[in-house]
């Protein structure tokens, strides 16, 4: 099972590729009856793959939009468009090693559906995640796949599902349920500055609560500068703390993003961790250079990341030294 688990996301991965792959330039220019044949069944299976595809997007898209419709239902009668798209979601097939971890694999999905009887304000969310990331509202930029780490373990991951409201424009109240029917509230306020043409600040704080954290608070700061329309410069900060540990936890991670095109990014990130409180304030640092790019249309994306790491417990006399590598492929539906 072990390496069932470990080898689907690169077992997929091969296959997106087989599926965005084209002839080479000229080759249908002399082919004898066997290339011919060769060809044709290359060709076939090529589409096979990418009706796998769509029909694995249609057919997730088709489960949530059902979900989602039978919920909005229970909050009216209203007729709404039935070609109009409610609902956004993303499957995340991932992929991780680190020297200090092994090797761990993993899926991730989150999707949100619009419920047009209650104004347009409210929507129902859903996934699979990790459970205290999703308590605490952490940003994606730092959570444990794109920092390379491994989840301690299957405990860490729940679904749960909720319904949010948009008080204002830039005002949430989210509720829901965790595993085990655990529930949980978060309110959410965020909001972007634009202080010159070329800069962008994002604010978000999350105040929450759930049973085994207590109360929350979860702060999260964002700096943009925009160099070129290809490059620009991140800096990006988080930190969280609660009842149940009475400690600031912060991240911060600093780098230049490059664009080539809509759908191909390269980056390159310094990174930094640590707590309050603690006899050992940082926990680690480290840098970390990644590649996102379409493997095929729009909404089949594919994530590679690869890392150098400084961790060091509280009992260690000093740091250790970790390389890490980690690769995903999303499907946005």
């Amino acid at each position: 099972m072990t390496s069932f688990r470990t080898l689907l996301p690169l077992s997929l991965f091969v296959i997106c590729l087989g599926a965005d792959a084209q002839d080479a330039p000229g080759s249908d220019l002399v082919r004898s009856p066997i290339r011919a044949s060769i060809g044709e069944d290359a060709r076939a299976d090529r589409d096979w793959h990418v009706a796998w595809l769509h029909d694995t997007r249609e057919h997730l898209r088709d489960f949530f939009e059902g979900v989602g419709r039978t919920v909005d239902g229970w909050f009216g009668d209203e007729q709404h468009d039935e070609g109009r798209r409610l609902v956004n979601g993303r499957l995340i097939l991932n992929g991780l090693w680190r020297r200090d971890d092994g090797i761990q694999t993993g899926v991730n999905f989150r999707g949100k559906f619009d419920l047009p009887n209650l104004e347009n304000k409210a929507y129902l969310y859903f996934g699979q995640d990790n459970e205290r990331e999703l308590i605490t509202d952490q940003p994606d930029e730092f959570s444990r796949h794109q920092r390379l780490l491994a989840d301690d373990d299957d405990e860490d991951r729940a679904f749960f599902a909720g319904l949010g409201y948009a008080i204002r424009e830039n005002i949430d109240l989210r509720g829901g349920i965790k595993g085990g029917l655990k529930p949980y509230v978060q309110a959410r306020y965020q909001r972007k500055w634009y202080p010159a043409s070329s800069d962008e600040i994002e604010f978000r704080e999350t105040l929450f609560w759930q049973t085994s954290e207590g109360v929350g608070l979860t702060t999260t700061l964002n700096y943009r500068h925009i160099f070129t329309d290809q490059v620009d410069f991140r800096w990006r900060n988080s930190a969280t703390v609660s009842q149940s540990t009475d400690a600031l936890a912060w991240q911060s991670s600093a780098g230049t993003y490059v664009r080539f095109g809509l759908q191909r990014q390269v980056s390159l990130e310094a990174l930094i961790r640590g707590e309050t409180g603690s006899t050992l304030p940082v926990a680690e640092y480290g840098v970390r250079a990644i590649y996102r790019t379409a493997l095929y249309e729009d909404w089949l994306l594919g994530e590679f990341i690869v890392g150098h790491f400084w961790p060091r417990d509280e009992d260690d006399a000093e740091r250790d030294r970790s390389w890490a590598a980690g690769m995903g492929i999303e499907i946005n539906f």
